[in-house]
């Protein structure tokens, strides 16, 4: 047998360092409070950078309907005109921007609005034609329109 007298001695591996365990954890909610701050802010940003769809309801004098589409970020805007169709009341303009929660129109109905990433999607239903806004095309009754900077279009 050994000579050596190990009673009063405890081995390495079981001795405790408690030096610092709490501060290791506010360091780690700081790091993570950050990150999360940081990505929150820059995602917020990237999704509201480019603005919503403005769309401007008019009628003339003799209460001819149109629309004005407008996305100034993307250089998109667009006349749409109703020439057979009336509405009231005559001599509007009303400027609508399509932020989160638009749903009233001075004339006809939306259906579909998606904001998620601005300027996002949206569809309404105006004299009985669906109009679909997307950032790449101008959908009319299901066909496919490009966007002309400044252009028109009549519709029955």
């Amino acid at each position: 047998m050994s000579d050596i007298d190990t009673r009063g001695q405890t081995p390495k591996y079981f001795a405790m360092r408690n030096d610092g365990i709490l501060k290791h954890l506010a360091l780690a909610l700081v790091i993570a409070l950050v990150f999360y701050v940081a990505g929150f802010t820059w995602l917020e940003h990237r999704r509201a950078a480019k603005g919503p769809w403005e769309v401007t309801f008019r009628t003339d004098a003799a209460g001819t309907p149109s629309l004005w589409i407008a996305q100034t970020n993307l250089g998109i805007g667009q006349a749409i005109s109703f020439p057979a169709r009336k509405a009231q009341p005559p001599n509007l303009s009303r400027a609508v921007r399509f932020a989160p929660g638009t749903t009233d129109l001075p004339f006809g109905e939306m259906l579909y609005q998606d904001p998620t990433f601005l300027p996002g999607t949206v569809t309404m239903r105006v004299f009985d034609h669906q109009i679909e806004l997307l950032p790449r095309i101008l959908t009319i009754d299901k066909k496919e329109y490009p966007w002309n900077g400044g252009g028109s279009l009549e519709l029955p």
